[in-house]
């Protein structure tokens, strides 16, 4: 049934469909667009503004002063019709000149008009112009009226383009890109080194035609779409190489439920019922996901709305039968993928032998993509800023994500220098694997424990594939945030059982969930309050015991998965004591369900507790003697006890993981948990860096739980340790603190001959 959205917009649509066929000239055709759009609103004014030049000038009018035509010009970012452009954002005001970024001209005569309604005209992700109403009085535009406005802006953006009246900078500047190296830094998303050829992922169809002239054609067409794509995804879900257990398998059946969407493919029929065709249609509700990533702060969400523009693209690929990724094409034999975003299934189409790295405009660590690619063993940078401007298709690409860096058309000393850290990482790489089956034992013949952090079930290949002696810290919510519904307990099991069966006799530590804050999940409510300093609010423990559903259903999972073999469970961030003894208890309750149903149970279950809090050190005296293990979480603990966000570019660098206040305080930990005989980890990026990871044996710890790739490395500089010779002079350095621990306990590392890469 047509919406007023609809049936508004298609009354436009008939309009514009004449006014393209027509003979006119291009300013002609604007002159009658503005007409039909003001009439067919009952618009006082309507306006549009076009890029010309690097501004937004007036190109037609009904309403304002026509004299202003081709004279009222604005910059990117100027007045609201530059905004609009620059944010490629709606604006809808009841009072326009209230706006901050409000910019009086009067030679248009606009000051008898106060509401304001303007879209952005938007072709391959520009906006080309704004396309903008005004009423003479202050209220606001309907929602109906902003997406009829936003159709047409759609439609626009064709006749515009056709006409030659879209601005050529951009164009011409990316013909004329400067061929000097280039540097452009990202972030981390996927460790590795790759060089190759820059192949653009082009997931963009070029729409010819927007203005459907049969809409029951178009409708056929778009259902046939969907079923194709259906079983394109049906096939890639059935054939993924991950196994049937674990995140990977759940990431595309997340993405399965996407496309079987009622309500996408609903939004899709009810754009073509306004007069779209099939392509313009699923641009159009592409077009509106875009627009609410951009208002979407929650990085979780963003990645499903990033899954669902997959999908979009893939669709309008099959309905236009254009092959629109490099994906189908004949790849180089090294591609560098160059992409704004990247769906998980997009990536798994890449030939794996070709493709040696990606480099994205947008991306983050706990995005689908990301897992995907980690797995693959694929080298992966986010977050390059105007990557697909400073990188042209073809082009020479090095990519050094230790380094968060891609260069661009090198230049020979650059070349040189990656080359030769890549020969000396490929070295190292070989002698840290000849490390694999070495037990890490310092000279003095000190036993050390090297674990594994880990999330996924195919991280347990880590284990034999480094060598290490277990999964010091299995973080058990990633299923939980890759997945679109809340797992049921069966599902947690599985992934749990399949864990321990790939562990074989190594231990694996599980850590229980650590939801909330800043790990929101959509499908969990949590109330409304929007929490100031997330990393320090209602999450892991803390929600788990209110929510004391969820962590019985994880507890019951653990328990019937480690059936007839050891459990290790620890819960993080314990704030204090008593905190500790509900999370034991609930899951004791579990167990005894469990034995009243003569079910099989864990031969032997081992309780920890995360140190993170501060607080926590205070009452290890009455901690201690309740627990069989203790981990301190080193990435939180650092930020609590120094007050800085970690997630602060600022602060990021500000406070050192060897400050002497860090070192003290752990030593103080280790030992108190000495005196009652309790064993100490670190768990944490800091016990993966070989210099801290020797100060932190040097205090007297002896397990580490690092991530895999940080082993060898680690493995080379315990065996080149005598810990009986540096733990004295480490205390004497904690005793009187030096100016620069860091500087200091790099000297002790070099005099003592400790390999410290």
């Amino acid at each position: 049934m047509p919406t007023a959205s609809t049936s508004s917009a298609r009354e436009i649509l008939r309009g514009l469909h004449d006014v393209m066929a027509s003979r006119s000239g291009a300013q002609a055709k604007l002159n009658k667009v503005v007409k039909i759009i003001a009439e067919a609103m009952a618009s006082e004014v309507c306006s549009i503004y076009l890029l010309r030049d690097g501004c937004l000038e007036l190109f037609a009018t009904l309403g304002l002063n026509q004299s202003a035509v081709h004279v009222t010009k604005l910059a990117l970012g100027e007045g609201l019709v530059g905004t609009i452009a620059e944010q490629v954002a709606v604006l809808n005001l009841d009072e326009a000149s209230r706006h901050p970024e409000f910019a009086y001209r009067p030679e248009t005569g606009e000051e008898l008009f106060h509401s304001f309604a303007g879209v952005p005209i938007v072709r391959r992700e520009r906006a080309l112009g704004v396309l903008c109403v005004q009423h003479a009085d202050p209220r606001p535009y309907d929602a109906v009226e902003i997406e009829a406005l936003q159709t047409v802006a759609m439609v626009l953006a064709e006749l515009i383009a056709n006409a030659g009246l879209a601005d050529k900078a951009a164009a011409a500047a990316a013909a004329a890109r400067d061929a000097s190296p280039a540097r452009l830094a990202g972030l981390k998303l996927v460790v590795g080194m790759a060089k190759g050829q820059a192949v653009y992922h082009q997931p963009r169809v070029l729409i010819e035609h927007t203005v459907a002239d049969d809409t029951e054609a178009e409708r056929h067409r778009v259902y046939s779409a969907f079923r194709k794509m259906r079983e394109q995804i049906d096939t890639m879900t059935s054939v993924a190489e991950f196994g049937t257990a674990g995140e990977h398998q759940e990431i595309l059946q997340t993405y399965k439920m996407f496309a079987y969407d009622e309500g996408w493919s609903r939004r899709i029929n009810e754009a073509i019922d306004s007069g779209l065709t099939a392509e313009a249609a699923i641009e159009r509700v592409q077009q509106r996901t875009r627009m609410r990533m951009r208002e979407i702060n929650d990085p979780l969400l963003q990645e499903r709305m990033h899954d669902l523009d997959d999908l979009a693209n893939r669709l309008l690929r099959i309905v236009s039968g254009q092959l629109g990724t490099a994906a189908q094409m004949a790849l180089p034999h090294d591609a560098i993928l160059i992409a704004r975003n990247l769906g998980p299934a997009e990536l798994l189409e890449y030939d794996r032998r070709k493709l040696k790295g990606v480099i994205l405009e947008e991306g983050s660590l706990t995005a689908h993509v990301t897992i995907v690619a980690r797995a693959m063993g694929v080298p992966m940078l986010g977050r390059v800023r105007d990557v697909r401007r400073m990188i042209g298709e073809g082009d020479y690409v090095l990519l050094d994500t230790s380094d968060s860096a891609a260069f661009a058309r090198p230049s020979a000393p650059i070349e040189d220098a990656f080359t030769a850290k890549l020969t000396t990482t490929q070295k190292r790489r070989a002698e840290f694997a000849a490390l694999r089956d070495v037990p890490p034992v310092t000279k003095d013949g000190t036993r050390i424990t090297v674990m594994v952090n880990a999330g996924l079930r195919d991280d347990v290949e880590a284990l034999s594939a480094y060598g290490a002696d277990g999964i010091g810290l299995f973080r058990t919510e990633f299923q939980f945030l890759v997945s679109a519904t809340l797992p049921r307990r069966e599902s947690q099991q599985r992934l749990y059982r399949s864990v321990l069966d790939a562990a074989g006799d190594k231990p694996v530590i599980f850590r229980t969930l650590d939801i909330g804050g800043d790990k929101a999940l959509p499908y969990l409510e949590v109330g409304d309050a929007i929490e100031e300093n997330p990393a320090m609010g209602w999450r892991a423990l803390r929600l788990s015991l209110d929510r004391d559903v969820l962590m019985k259903a994880q507890a019951r999972a653990l328990l019937e998965a480690a059936g007839g073999r050891e459990l290790s469970v620890m819960f993080p961030m314990i704030s204090e004591a008593w905190e500790f003894d509900e999370a034991r208890a609930l899951v004791e309750g579990q167990r005894q369900w469990l034995a009243d149903r003569r079910k099989l149970l864990p031969s032997h279950i081992r309780y920890g507790a995360m140190l993170e809090v501060p607080s926590l050190a205070e009452e290890l005296d009455i901690l201690l003697p309740k627990i069989d293990f203790l981990s301190i979480g080193t990435n939180d603990l650092t930020q609590f006890l120094f007050a800085a966000d970690r997630s602060n570019p600022r602060l990021a660098e500000r406070y050192d993981w060897l400050s002497p206040a860090i070192l003290r305080f752990l030593r103080r930990i280790v030992l108190a948990a000495g005196e009652h005989e309790v064993p100490v980890a670190v768990c944490g990026e800091m016990g993966g860096r070989t210099l801290e990871a020797m100060a932190l044996i040097g205090i007297g710890i002896s397990r580490l739980s690092i991530t895999p790739v940080a082993v060898g490395p680690i493995k080379a500089m315990i065996r080149s340790l005598d810990r009986a010779r540096i733990t004295p002079e480490i205390n004497a350095l904690l005793e009187k603190p030096p100016a620069n621990m860091r500087a200091a306990l790099s000297e002790l590392a070099e005099r003592n001959g400790v390999s410290i890469g």
